[in-house]
């Protein structure tokens, strides 16, 4: 009996997410489109990025006539990321710094730095870019014309990602499996906030939709602001989009597995005000769906128990888990042989995000983050 309540819990779990990914099977991409001049105003939010700003900048000083405006957006950096950031934008007339500095209280300093850059730009469309990304010259006029064909005023891009080695490698894909199992897949519109999927890495809105809901502000303590804003314009009726965008953005979020290993899950988890249950339900799905099955399939082999319902249903499971796997390797713009390895990392990755979740204080770059969510 406990074998059959087994298989028919997993079945049942298993259903629904295959059903939830399947969803995504008529996806729409971002794809390269005429310049739109003038447009866009591009914002990034500093803090102690002098090492990595290069690539980020490049790439937007590399922008055609569709970006008008990019904001340097500093929130008391020490480093020398503002000389850093003159040093390489020259005379380009379009880049301007801004000093937030200091954060106010209440404020985590990446929304505060977006609030005061959409308060300082004078474009119709704004683009947030966090300093690790790197966009290629044509992602705006891209992003502008994909907004337009979808009649959407917010979407954000699952970015590619650059794994910094074999280990990363592993620890990345397990985490990143965690949204696809929750979420589904990108390449569609969220009109309800349990569907709501968003990256703040590279993040597109209508600046006049951002004013009207004071988007940045609502999501002031929030430790995944880019996913409240979005679940915040979802409440408010209007569709968000989020989607694949190739070639024309990637990001390196972390220079090794223990930066991601410490850092993502903090806002992994998806915790904010907006959140039904705490999002409990979807890490459910993760550690019934996504991390259970390979290990139980392993040990009811191991006990000669290969006939039983509980493997069988793992065993499916188990299919489908190396299936995402396969079909998440176009999110990477290379990838080691340890990539494969990754679902032997899906049952600490799933602890990991439980305990984050279960944890009071946050801390980035030294900071300790506001983490009292608040509508």
């Amino acid at each position: 009996m406990i074998d059959v309540a087994l298989a028919a819990v997993q079945a049942a779990f298993g259903a629904n997410v295959v059903a939830r990914m399947a969803r995504g099977l008529r996806a729409t991409q971002v794809v390269p489109a005429a310049p739109a001049p003038g447009c866009v105003t591009a914002i990034v939010p500093v803090l102690d990025e002098a090492a990595r700003i290069e690539p980020c900048l490049r790439g937007l000083l590399a922008a055609d006539v569709t970006v008008a405006e990019i904001l340097i957006v500093d929130g008391g950096s020490r480093d020398g990321t503002i000389a850093r950031v003159r040093a390489l934008a020259g005379d380009d007339p379009r880049v301007r710094v801004i000093d937030a500095a200091p954060v106010p209280d209440g404020w985590n300093g990446k929304a505060w730095g977006l609030a005061v850059g959409l308060r300082a730009a004078q474009t119709p469309w704004i683009a947030t870019i966090d300093a690790d990304v790197r966009p290629t010259g044509g992602l705006f006029s891209a992003l502008v014309a994909h907004a337009l064909r979808r009649g959407v005023a917010a979407l954000s891009v699952a970015t590619r990602q650059e794994l910094a080695g074999p280990l990363q490698a592993i620890v990345h894909p397990a985490m990143l499996a965690t949204l696809i199992y929750r979420f589904g897949l990108p390449g569609r519109e969220a009109t309800s906030v349990a569907d709501v999927q968003a990256n703040g890495q590279c993040f597109f809105a209508r600046r006049s939709l951002l004013l009207e809901h004071a988007s940045f502000d609502r999501a002031r303590t929030s430790r995944c602001e880019d996913v409240t804003v979005a679940r915040a314009l979802v409440s408010a009726g209007i569709p968000v989009g989020f989607y694949e965008a190739g070639d024309l953005v990637s990001v390196r979020m972390h220079d090794n597995w223990r930066e991601t290993w410490a850092n993502w899950p903090r806002s992994l988890t998806l915790r904010d005000a907006y959140a039904r249950y705490g999002g409990w339900f979807g890490l459910t799905d993760v550690a019934v769906v996504q991390a259970l099955p390979l290990p139980l399939a392993l040990v009811l082999a191991l006990v000669h128990a290969t006939a039983s319902p509980a493997f069988a249903v793992a065993a499916i499971l188990t299919i489908v888990r190396f299936g995402v796997l396969a079909g998440s390797a176009r999110a990477y713009v290379r990838r080691p042989w340890t990539y494969w390895l990754a679902p032997l990392a899906d049952v600490p990755v799933t602890v990991a995000l439980v305990a984050a979740s279960l944890r009071r204080t946050h801390t980035w770059r030294g900071r300790v983050l506001v983490t009292a969510e608040t509508r």
